[in-house]
C-alpha cells in the first residue's frame, strides 16, 4: 500500500514538473502613460464684445491659443457681415 502511495506521488510530480501547466500566478505590469499625466485642458477664447454710438461693432478677444482666437475672430467678421 505504502509503495502504491509513493509510486502514485512519483507520478504525480512527474508529470506537473514536464506539463507546461503552471501554477503560478501570472504578474500584470502597469504603467502610467506619460501623455496623459501632463494634458492640460483647453481654456475658452474669451471675448468682449463693444457697440459704438454708431451701432459699429469692436471686440477685444484673449486667450492661450493663437489658432483659437483667430478662428473666433473669422467667426465673429463673418457673422456681423451677415448682418
Amino acid at each position: 500500500m505504502r509503495k502504491l502511495f509513493i509510486i502514485t506521488s512519483l507520478f504525480l510530480f512527474l508529470a506537473f514538473a514536464f506539463s507546461d501547466i503552471s501554477f503560478s500566478q501570472t504578474q500584470v505590469q502597469v504603467t502610467k502613460d506619460k501623455s496623459l499625466q501632463y494634458a492640460k485642458p483647453k481654456k475658452p477664447v474669451k471675448i468682449k464684445l463693444h457697440r459704438d454710438k454708431k451701432g459699429e461693432y469692436s471686440w477685444d478677444i484673449t486667450g492661450e491659443s493663437v489658432d483659437d482666437i483667430i478662428k473666433a475672430d473669422k467667426r465673429l467678421r463673418q457673422l456681423l457681415k451677415e448682418e
